[in-house]
């Protein structure tokens, strides 16, 4: 509902629990960092326990709520019973950001099982679950919430030189994902959006410089994009002041890519 004062926009997330996977590193562990400056109480996972414990002492040390959680996105159980310790010591989780992720750096035709399993898991079939999960927990309590899943701009332009194509498969998916179940959510105030990021300096994106070598000077502004350019995109989506947006995505890639 709109408040009618100027502006209407708030950063004041002190009456939410946030959740956030693939806190370890990257885009995800600035996310983390921003929603508990905002005064969100925030649920940190992931896979690498050491990290998660390092982020959260840190996130304490500056005064934020922080509880961390390991979670493999490709196990469900794992996912529901996280979701329940989260609500247990934190409260009814009201924002998820689905950021976790993992590249496939494999041509299609080479990919193992284990590999596709891996990439669908995490990629689709781990955020779909979990989303479900904590929608089904809101509409239960009547509440509202918040879900930004994490894309990419791969969902939308892949060049013929890419071994990314299950990747771009994949995260074209929580596109579609993000437009569907806002559709079905809408009647119970859950906005579920999507960011699709460009070349972002993270853990990944280091990864594939690796393999490749620095590939920034074929971009326009012949640069990577820092975490901190996406806090903005990130709470805009998480406010009250989204109100009415929902089931829409938004490319944040520095015009990198002409689609």
């Amino acid at each position: 509902m709109s408040n009618n004062t100027t502006p209407n926009f708030s950063l004041d997330l002190s009456a939410d629990v946030a959740f956030v996977t693939g806190a370890t590193s990257g885009l995800g562990e600035r996310f983390a960092r921003v929603l508990a400056s905002c005064g969100a109480k925030v649920v940190i996972t992931g896979r690498r326990v050491e990290r998660l414990l390092a982020l959260a002492e840190e996130i304490r040390a500056e005064g934020g709520i922080c509880e961390p959680i390991a979670l493999d996105m490709r196990d469900r159980d794992n996912i529901k019973s996280a979701v329940a310790e989260a609500e247990q010591k934190l409260g009814l989780i009201t924002i998820l950001v689905n950021n976790a992720g993992i590249p496939d750096a494999q041509r299609a035709t080479k990919m193992s099982d284990e590999l596709i399993d891996n990439v669908f898991g995490t990629n689709m079939i781990g955020p779909y679950v979990l989303s479900c999960e904590i929608a089904r927990r809101l509409m239960k309590e009547k509440r509202p919430g918040r879900i930004v899943n994490i894309s990419s701009i791969a969902a939308f332009n892949i060049g013929t030189q890419s071994s990314a194509s299950l990747y771009a498969i994949t995260k074209a998916g929580v596109i579609r994902m993000t437009e569907a179940l806002a559709v079905e959510w809408a009647p119970f105030h859950i906005n579920v959006n999507a960011i699709a990021p460009g070349a972002f300096r993270t853990e990944m994106t280091q990864g594939k410089i690796d393999r490749v070598g620095d590939f920034s000077d074929a971009f326009p502004r012949k640069r990577m994009c820092e975490p901190d350019q996406l806090d903005s995109t990130l709470l805009f989506l998480v406010s009250p002041s989204s109100e009415c947006v929902t089931g829409t995505f938004i490319k944040v890639d520095d015009g990198q890519s002409s689609r």
